[in-house]
């Protein structure tokens, strides 16, 4: 990337220490909400490697409110189960809940450098308000009261940035982690695996691939992904007694890759584009938020790869940290709102850690004892098809905040299912004025209340708390989910029943959700003054 010709500013808002997708996205939507940022990235351009590949439908969301979405959806591959396989029999096939009428398949398989791109491409979209300097490096972030002096290495010198907030998007090395004295806690396990890009076209279904004990490489586990630009993804793990050094130079890596190729009949001309090595980590910082310092993304947990939970997670925590940010630093919130980031994000990464480690404890046994069980495991399920849960991966799903300090009490015990507070709002496909429309595309920039009826039409004191007028996360859009009638431009028509079943919802159910996409609360028969005072903490002085 060329690097910028604009001087450096003295003072920004928002300073974030990174460029990669979760900084990038982070910075796109906080300029959505009008709220300009400094990107800082160490790199002169986008990664090199696959890396972080599968983007959950929930990162799908969260790309589309920056229009990062159609980009990767167009480019990726996407998919909806996956194989596996002890040594050359198949053990699993499962699949994750998908339907046509869905908005986003489950996965999508795309290289994290495209990621980058999208977001970086989505956040200058954004105009002024995002500036990013790369070829530069956050060298030392001295925290004070009223935000932190950040020393910046850049390619045309030395520079000092005051910011009102800084936030760490600097991957599992962070240098602003370093400067605040802050340590990870956890486990960090030591199996390695080789990762390799090769070019090899094939027409094989796009699944997630697993081997156990293949044939091709006894002993070891094999990871297969297809990507976009006839890429396969491929992860083996290596023996304990090999030397990390040694097995990642070509003439150890190839012979390995072209056997196992060859044993599954992928007999075209390949070649390799980027070789790497990684071990699993379940580490996390007991608090992401240290004053005016937050923590985001890699800088702040590390989680294995099994499950794909590490750049989703990222992803999940620039959604979840971007409104918080912008309603405090607007001043229509307290500081404290900022603490609901850390503790419902720190819940987060424990739930991801939990499954990981289950997975990494699976996919490369740390000691013999897991070896053993897993050896049982896979034995069994070639005499049980019944018991191949046990193997299954358990791919990334989204959190549920079910202990927030956000979430309300409201009319809880009127539900009988449906979403409850803290959890994400169900997907629904609606009839629009003109087209179908997904619910979960109304969400993403301000709050949204969702009012249940027969037909068409909102009480005047719900259509008086609408608040388009407002930018930002403190606006507030009323729409209406009819069960049939036409359409309007507050109204969706609910064809198929979907969101009447999957909200729990009769005429009159109310639902507040969130700036990124989670319920707030539910009642079964509320009023106005019940939503302004469950805003009111929130946007007090907008409403």
């Amino acid at each position: 990337m060329n690097p910028s010709s604009k001087p450096w500013p003295n003072k920004v808002p928002v300073l974030i220490a990174g460029g990669g997708p979760v900084g990038m996205t982070l910075a796109a939507l906080l300029a959505r909400y009008g709220i300009a940022s400094l990107v800082i990235e160490a790199d002169e351009g986008y990664c090199a490697g696959s890396r972080a590949i599968c983007m959950s439908r929930r990162s799908q969301e969260i790309l589309g409110w920056v229009g990062a979405d159609q980009a990767l959806v167009d480019k990726g591959l996407s998919w909806v189960g996956g194989r596996s396989y002890f040594r050359d029999r198949e053990v699993l096939h499962f699949q994750m809940p998908s339907e046509p009428t869905q908005r986003y398949a489950p996965m999508v398989n795309i290289q994290q450098y495209y990621a980058e791109e999208y977001a970086h491409k989505a956040a200058l979209a954004q105009g002024e308000l995002v500036d990013v300097r790369w070829s530069s490096k956050v060298t030392a972030v001295r925290p004070r009261a009223d935000g932190a002096e950040v020393e910046i290495q850049a390619e045309d010198g030395m520079h000092t940035v005051q910011a009102d907030w800084v936030v760490a998007c600097d991957g599992g090395r962070s240098t602003v982690r370093e400067q605040l004295g802050l340590q990870l806690e956890g486990t960090q396990y030591e199996g390695k695996y080789v990762i390799v890009d090769v070019v090899q076209k094939t027409q094989r279904e796009v699944e997630r691939l697993a081997w156990f004990d293949p044939p091709s490489n006894p002993g070891s586990t094999i990871l297969m992904h297809r990507q976009p630009d006839d890429v396969w993804r491929i992860d083996y793990q290596i023996r304990d007694d090999e030397d990390p050094v040694e097995a990642v130079k070509p003439e150890n890596v190839l012979p390995r890759v072209q056997s196992h190729l060859s044993m599954i009949g992928e007999n075209e001309p390949w070649e390799p584009l980027w070789i790497s090595i990684y071990n699993a980590k379940c580490l996390t910082l007991p608090s992401y938020r240290h004053g005016r310092v937050l923590f985001a993304g890699d800088a702040g947990h590390l989680v294995p790869i099994f499950g794909v939970r590490g750049l989703n997670s990222g992803l999940d925590d620039a959604g979840n940290l971007a409104w918080k940010l912008a309603l405090v630093h607007q001043g229509l919130a307290a500081d404290s709102l900022l603490d609901s980031y850390s503790s419902e994000r720190v819940q987060a990464t424990r739930e991801n850690i939990a499954y990981g480690a289950k997975s990494t404890e699976f996919m490369a046994p740390p000691d013999y004892g897991f070896r053993l069980l897993r050896e049982a495991a896979l034995r069994l399920t070639t005499e049980n098809p019944a018991v191949s849960s046990l193997i299954n991966p358990r791919q990334s799903t989204p959190v549920e905040y079910l202990n927030s300090p956000l979430n309300l009490e409201a009319q809880e015990q009127a539900f009988q299912a449906g979403a409850c507070a803290g959890m994400p709002a169900p997907e629904a496909r609606l009839r629009a004025s003109g087209a179908h429309s997904h619910l979960t595309s109304h969400f993403g920039a301000g709050f949204v209340l969702l009012y249940f009826a027969d037909q068409p039409g909102l009480p005047a004191a719900l259509q008086a708390l609408a608040r388009p007028d407002l930018a930002g996360p403190a606006a507030l859009k009323v729409i209406v989910i009819a069960r049939q009638g036409e359409p309007d431009v507050t109204t969706l028509v609910d064809e198929l029943g979907q969101a009447h079943e999957r909200y729990d919802a009769q005429k009159g159910t109310m639902y507040l959700i969130r700036p990124d996409g989670y319920v707030m609360g539910r009642w079964r028969e509320g009023s106005a003054a019940a939503v302004q005072a469950a805003l009111k903490p929130l946007t007090a002085a907008a409403l």
